[in-house]
């Protein structure tokens, strides 16, 4: 006999029992009715149990199925903006405290009662072994979640409303495939650093519009020493309690410093998140934010294409990697590029781009360092080497290199030209004077404050010259300042563009000329929003080909919405942009 039948006969026989008591006494009655009403509502259940039920999955819809996020503005602070960041799901408020004068970041994620906690921590254990056995069935993993959860529920013989099912599939999806906790603070696209410090402290971020704010996310013992094992595991890295520092790169490109338990960091486990542009940043980008103007990208445009080798310093967070990997977009078309990295950070849209990454030694085998990766590199016979930072021996091979004809590009942790020459010439990098001379450029930018905001500019390009004979020092020019006072660059003789023009056997006029065009060039993509960096790449190459062509076309696509006195007037005072 079938379980439906069995759980049907009974529910028969208890309601005949029940029409039994009815002539019992009121006291026995009242007492016996309570027992039995209790007993029949959980055979009821477990009739819908063994009947299963039939959820209708159809998408979110807001206006009949209500928000899925509540929050209410905690007392003693004021809501001073608010955003989605995984919508309909997801959103961050942001508040001011006026008795702390600081303001605080709220991540808002779906609402759960009780129930529905039982529900998704019962889902998580019963969903793990179907998702880890299913064989490709060609859906994303969303919608095989979907699928599985739906298939759970209706198994349970639960009945529940289109916004339970999509916040517990919220859950699912975020927990299985995302980063938990954290991945409302990841989605969000005005955030840059994500810090965690230790065990139930708040994680604080840096927002670019409110800069360094806490948040209302934080981690216990277990939960956190927990997740930094899962940020490890899903980057493919190893991290213990015998070697408890990773520095790794996380799936969706974002950079990570992880510290596991108590040895190293004695509040607890600990993570630093450095969130990257999905796409990079291409130079019209670094013009529309003020870190450098027009003239100076035309500048690295033209020492780029004549195999200049340049280094961007600067301090934390100053924009070093972001403005080498947008200026590696100048590289001539056909070009060998070669990139070294200890975490992937660089991304160019480049046929001929070999991309390297250090690796540490996991069980067996030896550690491939940047150096080692270096001396490879040389036996590809790249055009342009971009080493993602020097600060070791690796620095040597690197200045040989230089040497030998190669156009290298790399950052370093300095705050002035002098700093990059001293720390170039001394411990523990020693690249003999002698060498140092081979570099052509240096950048050095600063993350600063303009006004009310926290801004990135390149306060100095300068140019390398040979050693003075009379003092043995290494000589060196600048071709553009930056003036904190006037937010604007100034330009000054360069030799690099003398010695252009001699290569090219141009007089200065016709120098002069193409240094405008080029300014025009990258006037006109700013004006028609050109910023994504491959079709900033292919526009790039287009002019390699055609200058004339492209520039034609692009005066034509701008039909006069750009003006063209206004590179000119660049060119002339070197004014920067914000």
């Amino acid at each position: 006999m079938s379980p439906l039948i069995i759980a049907g006969w009974i529910l028969n026989r208890l309601g005949a029992y029940a029409s039994v008591t009815t002539m019992a006494s009121d006291a026995r009655e009242d007492d016996a009715g309570d027992r039995i009403e209790a007993f029949r509502r959980r055979l009821s259940r477990t009739w819908e149990v063994l009947r299963g039920s039939d959820i209708d999955v159809r998408p979110f819809r807001p206006d009949a199925d209500g928000p899925l996020a509540s929050f209410a503005v905690p007392d003693g602070e004021r809501e001073v903006d608010r955003y989605w960041v995984n919508a309909p799901y997801a959103y961050v408020v942001i508040t001011y405290d006026d008795a702390e004068s600081e303001h605080r970041y709220h991540a808002v994620e779906p609402d759960l009662d009780r129930f529905e906690r039982d529900l998704l921590d019962r889902v998580v254990d019963d969903i793990r072994d179907p998702l880890l056995y299913r064989e490709g069935t060609g859906r994303t993993d969303e919608e095989t979640l979907r699928t599985e959860l739906e298939g759970l529920l209706e198994g349970y013989g639960v009945d529940i409303g289109m916004d339970t099912f999509h916040a517990l599939a919220y859950y699912l999806y975020r927990d299985f495939r995302g980063y938990g906790k954290v991945d409302p603070l990841l989605n969000d696209r005005h955030i840059e650093d994500i810090s965690c410090d230790g065990y139930d402290l708040p994680l604080f971020v840096y927002h670019d519009d409110y800069t360094d704010i806490e948040t209302n996310v934080s981690f216990a013992k277990g939960e956190l020493d927990n997740y930094v094992i899962r940020l490890a595991q899903q980057s493919g890295r190893h991290v213990s309690v015998g070697d408890p520092i990773v520095e790794t790169t996380l799936p969706d490109g974002s950079r990570a410093e992880l510290a596991l338990g108590e040895e190293v960091t004695p509040r607890g486990s600990a993570f630093t998140i450095r969130q990257y542009a999905e796409d990079p940043f291409t130079p019209i980008d670094l013009v529309e934010y003020g870190t450098f103007s027009v003239a100076q990208m035309a500048y690295f445009w033209l020492c780029i294409e004549h195999n200049k080798s340049l280094i961007f310093a600067g301090g934390t967070a100053s924009g070093k990697t972001t403005s080498m990997n947008a200026v590696s977009m100048f590289v001539p078309p056909r070009a060998k590029i070669l990139t070294i990295e200890d975490t992937r950070e660089l991304s160019l849209y480049h046929d001929n781009w070999l991309s390297s990454v250090t690796r540490e030694r996991r069980y067996e085998g030896a550690d491939i360092d940047m150096y080692d990766l270096l001396r490879s590199a040389l036996r590809h016979r790249p055009e342009y080497i971009v080493v993602g930072e020097v600060r070791g021996e690796e620095a040597i091979t690197l200045f040989q290199a230089m040497n030998t004809g190669h156009t290298t590009f790399s950052t370093m942790h300095a705050d002035s030209i002098e700093t990059v020459i001293n720390r170039l010439e001394n411990e523990p990098i020693n690249v003999p004077r002698a060498m140092v001379q081979s570099l052509d450029m240096l950048s050095i930018q600063t993350l600063t404050r303009s006004g009310d905001q926290r801004v990135r500019r390149a306060k100095t390009i300068g140019e390398i010259g040979g050693i003075d004979q009379r003092t043995g020092e290494l000589d060196y020019s600048s071709a553009f300042e930056w003036d904190a006072e006037t937010d604007e660059f100034s330009r000054n003789d360069s030799s690099l563009m003398e010695e252009i023009a001699d290569e090219r056997g141009w007089s200065r006029s016709e120098l002069l000329r193409e240094i405008r065009r080029r300014e025009r060039f990258i006037e006109l993509l700013r004006g028609l929003g050109v910023t994504d960096y491959r079709a900033f790449t292919a526009l790039v190459n287009e002019y390699y080909a055609d200058p004339e062509r492209v520039m034609e076309r692009l005066e034509e696509r701008s039909d006069g919405s750009v003006d063209p006195g206004e590179a000119g007037a660049r060119a002339e005072t070197g004014a920067g942009d914000g």
